[in-house]
């Protein structure tokens, strides 16, 4: 018998999905909780799945984003060439030779991610990281005129192309977007795990969009939602690779999901984090500590919610994120859904009463 979880997360990591274009991710959510939620959706494109529990507060905010760092076509040059525009945070050095879909309305063009070749480089560009307004991506055409032939249009989204794979110690996973199809995939499987439990609040699992370039979804369903508790499913920065200190990332693959002490745009609720901690040690959870000083996650829009929400960010550990490709460890994966069943379990009204006293 498959693997529930393998096949949900092949088929969320390769569905194309760049910030603004998040509909196959959308329509992938709703497949797989239509059944057991309620759903609406926002007029940005967040999907809002709510999971009805034997009381209609608190309302509990499960939010995993949608979109995945790609670009979009900024130009088509009279050569045939298209220059992008990255959507979300890009560094050079993971971008070249990449091949990449440009997703048509006739269909799928199929391209590679080119600069300057190195042949030709001076000693000093060698040096240089190459920047994304110094790449282009080349469909092998000869001019506009066949760039135009074949579909491609201005303004059309460009995805990274990697496959989904089951690595060789069978316990880690290989694949493009994890940041965060993980953190839509956790949102699943924990409303299917609430469906076998009872729990005092309602829960509403959101899958929010163009998280990447700005935490723009979070905040148009937080209205929807109007949350007492903000939960954001995430990937931490792995720091078990070679020469990453320790101060500056924490998270190992295979050690236990990541509870952020704190990221660049929330410090979390000292006692949600608490409860988590708590109950982690209560049925002997694994879990790790971590920050993230740069960047935000969905959290931050969440807390500034009205007068304010209790918010944590939890983490599955992940190498290589902002790239084509991640690695993660299905026992984090796995300890997460448990984590966060078990802390929604505990959060009747007076339980969330006492996180803002």
């Amino acid at each position: 018998m498959a693997d529930a979880t393998i096949e949900l997360l092949r088929e969320l990591t390769e569905a194309p999905g760049v910030s603004g274009y998040e509909k196959d991710v959308r329509e992938i959510l709703r497949k797989h909780l239509r059944k057991v939620t309620k759903i609406e959706q926002d007029r940005l494109g967040s999907i809002v799945c709510r999971k009805n529990g034997d009381s209609k507060n608190p309302r509990i905010m499960l939010a995993g984003h949608m979109d995945e760092i790609g670009f979009i076509v900024k130009l088509i040059t009279d050569e045939g060439f298209l220059k992008i525009s990255p959507l979300g945070g890009w560094w050079g050095h993971v971008m070249l030779a990449q091949r990449v879909v440009i997703k048509t309305l006739k269909g799928d063009v199929f391209g590679i991610i080119g600069s300057k070749p190195p042949h030709i480089l001076s000693n000093e560009e060698r040096k240089k990281v190459q920047e994304p307004k110094d790449m282009y991506v080349d469909i092998g055409a000869t001019s506009s005129d066949e760039i135009k032939a074949v579909g491609v249009r201005v303004g059309d989204p460009i995805v990274p192309i990697c496959p989904f794979t089951v690595l060789g110690t069978g316990k880690t996973y290989l694949g493009k977007a994890f940041d965060d199809r993980i953190g839509c995939a956790l949102v699943v499987d924990i409303i299917r795990s609430l469906v076998k439990e009872r729990h005092p609040n309602t829960v509403y699992g959101v899958g929010t969009v163009q998280e990447e370039v700005g935490l723009r979804g979070a905040r148009t369903s937080s209205w929807v939602v109007e949350p007492d508790v903000g939960l954001t499913m995430e990937v931490g920065v792995a720091g078990d690779v070679p020469d990453v200190k320790k101060e500056d990332a924490q998270g190992k693959l295979g050690k236990g999901p990541v509870i952020l002490i704190r990221d660049g745009s929330m410090i979390p609720n000292l006692r949600l984090r608490d409860l988590f901690v708590e109950t982690a040690e209560k049925f002997q959870i694994p879990y790790q500590f971590d920050f993230l000083e740069r960047g935000g996650t969905d959290s931050g829009a969440i807390h500034l919610h009205r007068c304010g929400v209790p918010n944590l960010v939890l983490a599955v550990p992940t190498r290589h994120i902002h790239s084509h490709a991640g690695i993660m460890h299905r026992d984090d994966y796995d300890h997460a859904v448990r984590l966060v069943t078990e802390v929604i379990k505990r959060l009747d009204e007076e339980t969330v009463a006492t996180l803002t006293e």
